[in-house]
């Protein structure tokens, strides 16, 4: 599994459908060994069952029907006893069915379980790079159509497959030893039947493929869709909306007849030529109990008529698997596209993180500690020659050089696109650079282990991140160790406290679909509560303030002042009047750092920050 550099998109090395067969095998013999062994003996049990049953049809009519016809006076405890005898093989293997069918259900969920589980944690450890490039509706598809096409997988298709190939190595066995002419009909029957499903399995195979993918595509429309419903509405985009979702289900209805036409064939052929098979074999069988001498070998003896109603049951037996594991085709060839979209994601390349200092909490303080070395933790961060790029052919950053000492409020302004965001995921390692060095504390940032570089920086968003979960929690997310006074604490020194109370149950007001039920301020206020209560040493504030009034913006004001005090702050903003105040402004343009300053001396300059400073005052006056 290999990841695109330029569109981070996975590029599999298409697995063959035994490798991943092989790989589903594994998951169930690491939880379910134990039982998954015994349903192996019961599915032996029910197809040794079936033959065996078969099998006593032949001395049930030759040594116990046919000697009472024509008896005036016949007995029947004999029959009677055969009967029991042969209602009890087939009991023993109905319950062997229900048995191994029962426990398959309980594999299935489990390992349905198992896997759901690796793949959230494995997508926790993926980069954010994967995120970015990755339509978040079709890695939820994944979650759900694709896994719950491998439940069905494991839970039924497994157990056919290999009860169809165990009847059929059983039932073949026995056909032979009764009747190796007959036998070699049935084989030309069912290699005829072979053709057919084989050229219908390749097309099937293909659409259910294509299907699986246009499922992932319609469930990332349906997402983005509803999730941005107030766009849609605003601008009248209904229509075009609607077109768009047209497009993607007109794709998956084609690919979906194509698959279910090719699939749904599988059974009526099935059918169809086990019924001209039954046919075939009876009128064969009849012509040689009629004139034997014309199709048996020498020394061989004719069929008799308990033979010949045996094997009929045994070429039904025989073509009943085959007609199970052909109303399974569909089911498994989804299924195995979906473990193969499953995997794929799965054998994505978690994030590197080869840094070994860690943050370690001494007493009050915090320190970096690299071996027996120990750095205290101050806020100190400085760029030196940065160069990064999403991708090889595309430069974002340029020679990017600055510092910040600590407790200084740095603020990064300029157009968007500019590269600001960029500097900080660089900050957070969510990328790496590709040339220069970033220094946390005079430390390589590339030698701090991740948990701790980002357990030091706190941040705050553009866009809210709530949860569902009780406004307490959400502001408990910066810090899971923080108790509520300093919880209430936070929320006061970002002014959300007030609001908050006014709520009907406070702090335990449980927010749904990201915090709808208030307001964008109300949920950016509760951001920058979090990241109070995470008590950071480095704060970065990436547009923080841009979804609030400004009359609110003045509220939060003094809190945000609060929560920098005595910090390294990072901030990018839009706004220019939130800046005024920093150590140090630094202008970008096109990835470039074109002036560096205070307030006063970059006005001064009347460069490209006094425009846009005007400019700015000018649309606020407005």
């Amino acid at each position: 599994m290999t990841t695109d550099v330029r569109t981070g998109r996975a590029t599999a090395l298409k697995e063959k459908p035994l490798v991943t067969i092989k790989r589903i095998l594994s998951y169930i013999m690491a939880s379910y060994k134990y039982k998954f062994l015994l349903v192996l003996f019961f599915i032996v049990i029910s197809s040794m069952a079936n033959v065996a049953g078969a099998l006593f049809l032949e001395i049930l009519i030759d040594d116990f029907i046919l000697p009472l016809v024509g008896d005036p006076a016949p007995i029947f405890t004999p029959l009677l006893y055969a009967l029991f005898i042969m209602g009890s093989i087939y009991l023993a293997g109905a319950l062997s069915t229900l048995f191994f069918n029962r426990m398959m259900i309980t594999i299935s969920q489990g390992v349905q379980k198992v896997i759901r589980d690796q793949l959230f944690v494995h997508l926790q450890k993926l980069p954010i790079s994967f995120f970015d490039k990755n339509p978040h509706g079709d890695l939820i598809s994944r979650f759900s159509n694709d896994v719950d096409a491998l439940r069905n997988l494991i839970g039924q298709s497994i157990s056919v497959v290999v009860t169809t190939l165990l009847s059929l190595s059983l039932t073949f066995i026995a056909m032979i030893y009764m009747s190796f002419t007959l036998t070699v009909v049935v084989i030309l029957m069912i290699a005829i039947n072979f053709v057919f499903i084989t050229r219908l399995s390749k097309q099937s195979s293909k659409y259910f493929k294509i299907r699986q993918e246009v499922t992932g595509k319609l469930t990332a429309h349906i997402e983005e869709m509803v999730g941005s419903q107030k766009v849609v509405k605003v601008f009248n985009h209904e229509k075009e909306s609607k077109d768009g979702f047209d497009i993607v289900n007109e794709d998956f209805r084609h690919s979906s007849a194509k698959a279910d036409t090719a699939a749904n064939m599988f059974l009526p052929v099935m059918l169809n030529m086990a019924s001209l098979q039954y046919v075939v074999i009876a009128i064969a069988g009849g012509i040689i109990v009629t004139n034997p001498g014309g199709f048996l070998p020498v020394g061989l003896t004719a069929l008799s008529l308990g033979t010949i109603a045996s094997f009929l049951q045994l070429s039904r037996a025989f073509s009943m698997p085959l007609s199970n594991l052909a109303m399974q085709i569909n089911s498994i060839i989804m299924a195995l596209a979906g473990a193969g979209r499953i995997f794929e994601v799965m054998g994505e390349k978690p994030e590197e993180d080869e840094g070994h200092v860690t943050l370690v909490k001494q007493g009050q303080n915090w320190v970096w500690k690299d071996g027996n070395k120990e750095i205290p933790l101050r806020g100190s961060v400085a760029l030196e020659g940065v160069d990064f790029g999403y991708s090889d052919d595309k430069s974002v950053l340029n020679q990017i050089n600055f510092y910040a000492n600590p407790g200084q409020k740095v603020a990064i302004v300029g157009a968007t696109g500019a590269g600001k965001t960029t500097i900080t995921n660089l900050l957070n390692r969510f990328y790496t650079i590709q040339k220069g060095h970033i220094f946390y504390d005079g430390v390589d940032i590339m030698k701090i282990g991740k948990p701790s570089l980002r357990r030091s920086l706190g941040m705050v968003l553009q866009d809210t991140n709530l949860f569902t979960d009780t406004i307490r929690e959400n502001i408990r997310y910066g810090n899971l160790t923080a108790n509520d006074e300093e919880v209430y604490k936070a929320a006061k020194l970002a002014n959300a406290h007030d609001f908050i109370e006014l709520l009907p149950k406070g702090y335990d007001t449980v927010l749904t679909d990201a915090g709808a039920e208030l307001s964008q301020g109300q949920r950016q206020l509760l951001s920058i509560a979090r990241a109070a209560v995470a008590n950071s040493p480095v704060m970065i504030l990436d547009e923080a303030t841009s979804s609030i009034d400004t009359r609110t913006e003045l509220i939060v004001q003094k809190g945000m002042d609060q929560l920098m005090e005595g910090r390294t702050v990072f901030v990018i903003a839009h706004r220019l009047s939130t800046v005024k105040n920093a150590n140090v402004i630094v202008v970008m343009e096109a990835g470039r750092i074109i002036e560096k300053g205070t307030h006063k001396e970059l006005l001064a300059q009347k460069g490209r920050y006094y425009e846009m400073y005007m400019g700015n005052e000018l649309e606020v006056e407005a």
